[in-house]
């Protein structure tokens, strides 16, 4: 939309000095229109990365889980977006910078991995999201890793390639039989003041998380639906659910004794139309007599309509 903004003043700016006549010394203009033609020419010579197919993504990413099982780095250097962000349970919040240094530093053995259910969808032209299961056999750190996951991979278009901007997993949960909830790590103070303001995106998109959590508390489905975009889709390790999927199942559930808080909320501008609120909330209660998450790394990607902003993908790990 903002690019659409652009290209109907360039224009309506034409028709002005059209309108206006040309300038009296024809000679400067001459020069001015050959070199804006070289500029356009230098423009659209620029290779852009071809519309994403689900194959496409998937192959990439099969090539990302090869890389983790043989523990090299050079699919990483290469794919990971310079913008990528990531959660880990002890680090919170990393940058690629510090992504490469843990996966550098984790002593890995992969015996196989596979994937299945693989669905793409997308966030404006420039981002998809892939979402998929993961059966994998092996150890990290001493420790076996989650037989089999649901997966959250999102990619944004920069340039000739698509770069993984984020990935986030969770265990694959029995809903008769969930897991017991994690216990929350020992946090660092924070290096800002509590009292620094948030950036203005982070407020705009963490007002509407506010609305989200706020009704999910209240058991208020009209305003859960209201801050959803029309093809909301949420991730967790229940699986893949649908904008109405999730309405029933955050608005129906027996719940008591709710409330959360946020903490270390950053957003950031992902492409011309989308963002990304990214914060820690703490949870407690019951729904459908088990105890909800307390200590969860949301990632939540919101589209702007209009002057609006709508809640399009959300994800999230308490591991």
């Amino acid at each position: 939309m903002k690019r659409f903004s652009l290209i109907s003043f360039t224009f309506a700016a034409a028709a002005f000095f059209a309108a206006c006549g040309a300038p009296a010394d024809n000679k400067p203009a001459a020069n001015n229109v050959n070199a804006s033609n070289a500029n356009a020419a230098n423009t659209a010579a620029k290779p852009v990365a071809a519309a994403p197919t689900k194959d496409a993504l998937m192959a990439i990413e099969k090539a990302g889980w090869e890389a983790w099982k043989t523990r090299d780095p050079k699919w990483n250097q290469e794919n990971l977006s310079d913008k990528a962000i990531g959660f880990t349970p002890a680090a919170g919040r990393q940058d690629k910078a510090a992504m490469m240094k843990a996966f550098g530093e984790a002593k890995c053995d992969i015996k196989s991995f596979s994937f299945s259910d693989e669905q793409m969808s997308m966030l404006g032209p420039d981002l998809a999201v892939l979402t998929f299961k993961g059966a994998q056999d092996g150890t990290c750190d001493g420790k076996k890793v989650p037989s089999n996951v649901w997966s959250s991979s999102v990619y944004v278009r920069e340039g000739d390639k698509w770069k993984s901007y984020l990935y986030l997993e969770n265990p694959v949960t029995d809903p008769k039989s969930p897991p017991k909830p994690a216990a929350a790590p020992v946090k660092k103070p924070d290096a800002a003041p509590a009292t620094d303001k948030p950036d203005a995106l982070t407020e705009a998109l963490m007002a509407i998380e506010t609305k989200a959590w706020d009704a999910w508390k209240q058991r208020d489905k009209a305003g859960i639906e209201g801050v959803m975009w029309k093809d909301f889709m949420y991730v967790s390790g229940l699986g893949r659910m649908t904008r109405a999927d999730a309405i029933k199942q955050w608005g129906d559930q027996k719940c008591e004794g709710l409330d959360y808080k946020f903490s270390d909320a950053k957003a950031f501008s992902v492409t011309a139309d989308v963002a990304v609120a990214t914060y820690n909330i703490d949870v407690k209660g019951k729904c459908d007599g088990n105890p909800v998450s307390p200590f969860v790394w949301a990632a939540s990607f919101s589209i702007k309509e209009g002057d609006a902003w709508k809640n399009a993908f959300y994800t999230d790990t308490n591991r």
